[in-house]
C-alpha cells in the first residue's frame, strides 16, 4: 500500500442536518452539513408531501376530460371505413358517363 495517498479518518466527525439533529459518526471529513436526516425525511416519519404529484395528477385529469369533450366529433376507423365501403357500393351502383350513351 503506498503511503500518503489515503485521506486521513477522524474518529470524533460531527453531521449537522437542517433539521438541527447532530450526528456523531467516523469519517474522513471532520464536520459535514447536511439538508435531510433520517429524523426529518419523510420516509422515516411517515409524513408524505405530495407538492408536485398532485399538481401533475389534476393537469393530467384535466387535459383527459378536455380529449373526452372532443371525442364525439371524431369519427372511429370502423365508422370511416364503413361510410367509404358505402361510398364504393353507391358509386358502383351508378352508371358512369360511357354506359349512358
Amino acid at each position: 500500500m503506498k503511503t500518503g495517498i489515503h485521506p486521513s479518518y477522524v474518529k470524533e466527525a460531527t453531521i449537522t442536518c437542517g433539521c438541527g439533529a447532530i450526528i456523531q459518526t467516523g469519517s474522513t471529513r471532520g464536520e459535514m452539513n447536511i439538508d435531510v436526516c433520517a429524523n426529518c425525511h419523510p420516509f422515516y416519519t411517515g409524513k408524505k408531501k405530495r407538492i408536485d404529484s398532485t399538481g401533475r395528477v389534476d393537469r393530467f385529469e384535466k387535459i383527459s376530460k378536455k380529449s373526452e369533450t372532443l371525442r364525439p366529433a371524431t369519427r372511429s376507423k370502423r365508422e370511416k371505413l364503413a361510410e367509404k365501403s358505402k361510398r364504393k357500393a353507391e358509386k358502383a351502383a351508378t352508371p358512369s358517363r360511357s354506359e349512358k350513351k
